[in-house]
């Protein structure tokens, strides 16, 4: 039981010192609550349901990882973008809501889904894939505003 716990634990978490922890804890919650089990001869799928609860709640007291634009990689553009774009790029994100920032940084710079995004921040996946395409479009009118000669 120990090893499906882990081997589900790994696959919810992003490190095997997470999983560890969330292996320990399902399994002690498993254990306290071990006659709950509607199938005490093939518990594997009761099993498999704490497990994810406890990636969950693992997550949850975690929290999200504070990332801000400084924490991006520098970026070279193959196409020759002129040398004070990342500075621009910088400045148009420090004219979104610190929320949108938040939620760029979470989509581009952590690569994370619109999902877990949504989990991260306690926002409904629609609210969240909309103020995402919002705030790309403020960025794009900001970025071509800087870079249109006729502006």
């Amino acid at each position: 039981m120990g090893r499906i716990a882990r081997a589900i634990a790994l696959q919810r978490t992003s490190c095997a010192g997470d999983a560890e922890e969330v292996a320990q804890e399902a399994l002690i919650r498993a254990w306290r609550a071990r006659g709950s089990c509607r199938t005490p001869a093939r518990p594997q799928a009761w099993l498999r349901q704490i497990v994810i609860n406890e990636a969950a709640r693992h997550h949850e007291r975690a929290g999200p990882p504070e990332l801000t634009l400084e924490d991006a990689p520098e970026l070279e553009d193959p196409a020759g973008a002129p040398p004070l774009m990342g500075l621009d790029v910088r400045t148009a994100m420090r004219q979104l809501a610190p929320l949108d920032r938040r939620l760029v940084a979470l989509r581009y710079v952590a690569d994370q889904t619109q999902p877990a995004i949504a989990s991260a921040v306690g926002l409904p996946e629609g609210t969240v894939k909309v103020r995402l395409h919002r705030a790309r479009a403020r960025l794009r009118d900001a970025l071509s505003s800087a870079y249109d000669p006729e502006s």
